[in-house]
């Protein structure tokens, strides 16, 4: 414990002292804000990727630096709060707590769970399908943390596993990639998906059909990756669960839960998912559908969540972290950084010489890389742009050199990267850091055996060459 203290301490020390560098010896040939803003980035992705520091207060000093510095102006800066992301988050967090206050997640958990208490295993590679599958029916992460994380949470406390305990915190963070991740090789599901769908349109008039992006991403991205995290979660957080246990779930005596609550709840959750699910046809963007269901859910009359726990049911911690690292994105396009990362990534692509193989894992990896950076929201608006000039490099096609950015930035390294991975974990009301248990391996596994399976599969295609 005392090690891995002192080893975030000396990681920030150094990060201190390269971004005061860099803000009293600017970097030659770039303007001073360039650097200024790169002594910016350095602290605060540092501060949370070693958690030193609370995500939120690292949010803070990021917002204080940026206008210190004027490195952005504060309309821009501060622009995540009123993004469709952050109003996603209040509006879950608003229905993920009329959900459990109304025990329709109690409910729904004691009727599924005959089919999941059986084993450990079971109840793990049951969630992340049901999640995985949910992916096609809801386009939102977000809202799919909201419907399964509550269940998960309830079925965790219905077979005995407590706050902190290994079995508690397999279902939270295997739910909470599960929700996510697999997505990624949904064309519509997933944000980072429609921003290089519709760059791709924009600048080189490419569009991608629904059914050949899941056929080239699907098998590989969210099949397999979906089965390692339940391979992952079984080895990290080994758990049992009692027989007895098993045996009484389906027998225990239901709880007397609010009815008439329970059906509020579920008529409003069915209404708000059939307008998510068909946001392509009403136009209705699913932030402001949320928001429109969680107003509903706080009416004096007909609501669920009373006055006083408004303030409880929402982390503003999170909601502040979540705008910051919109901010990050933005400072990282605006400061010309990602151009000058994406130059420098460039450089390491093998060129034609090289193969396809090792352009194909290069390309992937330049994808992740600047996910690191720019969020994974970021990477399409970077990269994208410089498709054309990376097609001539690897002897690739352009629509060969934007879907690798997919194997990339779906390879996930910290929970910061990605919003909703944040709100999953604070609707389970776990530790965002047990997630790095996860996330990391995962990553590795993902670099060493998923991308060259990846590209074993898109020869198999035919989609190489």
């Amino acid at each position: 414990m005392n090690n891995s203290v002192s080893l975030r301490h000396i990681a920030v020390a150094l990060a201190l002292i390269l971004a005061a560098w860099l803000v009293l010896f600017p970097v030659e040939g770039v303007q001073p804000n360039v650097s200024h803003s790169a002594a910016v980035i350095l602290i605060t992705l540092v501060g949370w990727s070693t958690g030193l520091f609370p995500p939120f207060l690292t949010a803070l000093i990021f917002f204080a630096l940026v206008t210190i510095f004027q490195l952005l102006a504060p309309g821009v800066l501060f622009a995540g709060f009123g993004s469709t992301a952050v109003w996603l988050i209040i509006s879950g967090f608003i229905i993920g707590s009329a959900i459990s206050l109304s025990g329709l997640g109690k409910r729904l958990a004691s009727r599924i769970a005959p089919y999941l208490v059986g084993s450990y295993f079971r109840l793990i590679f049951g969630l992340v399908v049901s999640a995985m599958i949910l992916g096609f029916l809801m386009p939102s992460s977000v809202g799919r943390s909201v419907v399964m994380i509550p269940i998960g949470m309830a079925l965790a406390e219905k077979v005995g596993f407590s706050r902190g305990s290994n079995g508690r915190l397999g279902v939270a963070t295997s739910l909470t990639l599960a929700c996510n991740m697999p997505s990624f090789a949904i064309l519509p599901a997933n944000i980072p998906n429609m921003i290089l769908s519709g760059a791709s349109e924009t600048l080189f008039h490419l569009s991608f059909g629904y059914t050949e992006y899941l056929w080239l991403h699907f098998p590989v991205l969210g099949i397999v990756k979906s089965l390692i995290i339940v391979a992952l979660t079984l080895v990290i957080f080994p758990a049992h669960i009692r027989a007895e246990a098993s045996d009484e779930a389906p027998q225990q005596q239901e709880e007397v839960y609010q009815t008439a609550l329970q059906i509020r709840v579920g008529i409003i959750l069915g209404v708000t998912l059939l307008l998510w699910v068909t946001d392509t046809i009403h136009g209705v963007n699913s932030a402001w559908v949320g928001l429109a269901a969680a107003i509903v859910l706080l009416l004096p009359r007909w609501g669920v969540v009373p006055p006083k726990s408004f303030n409880s049911s929402i982390d503003f911690g999170a909601v502040v972290f979540v705008a910051a690292a919109l901010g990050l994105g933005a400072l990282v396009n605006r400061s010309g950084i990602g151009t000058i990362m994406g130059d420098i990534l460039g450089g390491f692509i093998p060129g034609k010489a090289g193969g396809d193989f090792l352009n194909f894992m290069a390309l992937s990896l330049m994808s992740m890389l600047t996910g690191f950076v720019a969020t994974v929201p970021g990477v399409p608006t970077i990269l994208t742009p410089m498709a054309g000039d990376l097609a001539q490099a690897t002897g690739f096609t352009v629509p060969q050199v934007l879907m690798t950015q997919v194997v990339g930035f779906s390879t996930i390294i910290f929970p910061y990267q990605v919003t909703p991975l944040i709100i999953a974990m604070q609707l389970s009301h776990e530790p965002l850091s047990k997630l790095l248990k996860l996330t990391f391996p995962l990553a590795i596994i993902t670099v060493l055996v998923l991308m060259p399976l990846d590209y074993l599969w898109w020869n198999l295609l035919g989609w190489l060459g």
